[in-house]
This record gives structure tokens, sequence and C-alpha cells, in this order.
């Protein structure tokens, strides 16, 4: 398995050495035949060749059986055309990486916001919606028709809503409680968020397994803080579940625990919830707990992919290490109360690694 390494900016490079090294240790114990390959993108690849993301990156990513993408400061790049790519939206779009999958749940030992603990999963729609670089074939998805006037136009399609239900659903019946929430607003976005509340109520016509209700994004927003336990799956578009699931992540304690892949049909991307953090850059407080929990999910997406047993069980011994660590103050990131700066805790984590796998061999 050839996975690609993109550090990105800010963080991105400490939680992604962070992140490799845990790899590497699982590679190592379960003799999975990983191989790594890295790119510099962002910053600091425009500063030397004018682009943040050149197209050579596009194309060793799209041969590779994964990427482990880290956070990206495209607010900071300069126009398009001047070489500014912002290499998150480019993957998504480029790779039809058309499903976000972001899982919440809270963790023994460490404090949770809302009113109830919660188990979730969030499946967000990723190519469309009202995000301007996925709207239209050319141009932007954004206009000013004068000074003062700013429109935003937003894309949802039968395809676009079909594919990501049905991955929700799927997910939905790997989970013992079977049962799917779709989050929209069709009182007001009566043409688009009934399309994909028609696309939604379709596909569940092939599942009688699974449970569904529906919930307003507004009213879901409360419902969060308020009983996040009576919730399992949930499907949405992409503004809404990006909004949703940092929401979500928080509330399970930290969204610096908020793992998070971006999958499609052939390839996928492990990135953290997260943004880069450049007010902390280089400082070694970075929590890389978010890009790891990613990591451990793609590797189970390879797992389901090439039917890899031992490629689960390494994700099952980082998400178990992750849990036992952050249990206590003494092993966590200075973030959640602990102790430990970025490189030192990927250490700690890696010990724990090797001792599950080693104990379960």
């Amino acid at each position: 398995m050839h996975l690609v390494v993109l550090p990105g900016d800010g963080i991105g490079p400490e939680i992604s050495q962070a992140t490799r090294r845990v790899l590497e240790s699982v590679d190592r114990t379960l003799s999975l035949g990983l191989t790594f390959e890295e790119h510099e993108i962002g910053l600091a690849r425009l500063a030397k060749d004018g682009s943040t993301f050149p197209e050579a990156v596009l194309e060793r990513a799209r041969a590779a059986d994964g990427m482990v993408l880290g956070p990206v400061s495209h607010s900071d790049y300069p126009a398009r055309e001047q070489g500014g790519i912002n290499g998150s939206a480019l993957l998504r779009r480029e790779l039809d990486l058309y499903a976000n999958i972001r899982p919440c749940r809270s963790r023994e030992g460490l404090a949770y916001y809302g009113r109830t603990p919660l188990d979730l999963v969030i499946v967000r729609e990723n190519t469309e919606g009202f995000y301007a670089d996925r709207t239209m074939h050319m141009g932007t998805g954004e206009f000013m028709p004068t000074p003062d006037v700013a429109i935003a136009m937003r894309k949802v399609t039968a395809q676009g809503s079909e594919r990501v239900a049905r991955a929700a659903f799927e997910i939905a019946r790997t989970r013992p409680r079977r049962k799917l929430t779709y989050v929209h607003k069709v009182n007001v976005l009566k043409m688009s968020d009934a399309l994909f509340l028609k696309e939604c109520r379709r596909v569940a016509e092939g599942y009688p397994d699974i449970a569904t209700d529906d919930q307003l994004i507004d009213s879901m927003t409360a419902m969060l803080v308020r009983d996040a336990a009576r919730f399992d799956v949930i499907v949405t578009t992409n503004m809404f579940g990006d909004i949703l699931s940092d929401l979500a992540s928080e509330l399970s304690g930290s969204l610096g625990l908020g793992g998070a892949i971006n999958a499609g049909e052939r390839h996928c991307v492990a990135q953290a919830q997260h943004g880069s953090a450049p007010d902390i850059q280089g400082q070694d407080k970075a929590n890389p707990c978010s890009l790891m929990l990613s990591a451990a999910m793609l590797l189970e997406w390879l797992a389901d992919r090439h039917d890899r047993s031992d490629l689960r069980r390494g994700a099952a011994a980082i998400n178990a290490a992750v849990d036992h660590l952050v249990r206590d103050p003494s092993t966590r990131t200075r973030d959640l109360g602990g102790l430990l700066g970025t490189q030192a805790f990927a250490v700690t984590l890696c010990d724990e690694v090797e001792r599950r796998l080693r104990h379960t061999r």
C-alpha cells in the first residue's frame, strides 16, 4: 500500500510527521507493506514553484492507494491565477471524493460539553452545495452584479444526493443501532433540499433494515446540544455537514479529536477536521489526534477495499491507543489539559500501539 503524505501549512507538518510516525510503527509491527511518499504543498511550495499545489503532486496523489493531507491555510493564498490552489478542495473535486465521513464520540475520562454523551457519524456531501469552487463547470458560484450586491449559488443534484445517501446507509448498516437521520432545510430551500430529501427517501427503499427520520438544520443544532445520544448516523449536504460536524466534535470533547476521511469510489484522503492553526505553528503544542484518527480511518477504508484484516487491526490499535491516552491527564496533549507536546504524544502513542499489537498476536 503506497501512501502519499501532503503536510500542508501551519501545524500541518508537525501533525503529519507525528501521524506518519504512528503509521510507520503499525507497519513495522504488523508488516503491512506500507510505503510513503511526501510532497510539500501550500505556502512553502508556492514560494518555491509558484503554485501551492502543482499538477505533478495531483498526479502522484491520483496514483496512490491513499493520502494523508495536513491542514492548509487556503484563506491566506493568493488568487488561483497567481498559484493559490486550495489542495483540499482540488483533491475532493478532481478525485471525486464525494463523501466526507466524520465520526464523533465522547471518550471515557474526557469531559463532553453537551447534555448527553454522543456516538455518531456525520456523512457530508463533499462535491457540490454552497461551496463556490464546486458549483460551476467554469467560473465561480459567487458573483457580484454590482459592487454592493453579492450572490452565491447552490448546486444540489440527484446523483450527488443519491450516492452520499447510499454511503450513509451503508455506514448505518455497520452500526448496532442502524438508524439514519437526514438533515435539511426544506421549509426554506424548497427545491434544492427537497431534491436531496427525495433522493434520501428513494435510497431508503433499498434499506428496510435501517430506521430513518429527518431534522431541520436549525433544530438539529439544538438537538445535538440537548440530546445528542438520540442520533446515530447523520447525512446532509455540504455546508450543513461542515458546520454540524465541527459542533459535534467539540461537544464530544474537542475538535482536536475529530477524525475524518474524504472518500470516493477509487480514492480516499485522511484529513483532520480542524484548520492549520498558524498561531501555534512550530511550538510543539498541536494535538495530532485528529489526523492520527483520520489515518486510522484510511486504514479501515483500505481494509474494506482490499479485504485486509491486518489493516483493520492496525486501525483498531490506533483508535484504542488514543482512547487510552486521553483518559489520563498525564498522557494527554496540552490542549486537553495534559502534559504532552505534539512529538512526545506521538512517541507515547507509538509505544501504546505497539504494546497492544504485540499483546494481541
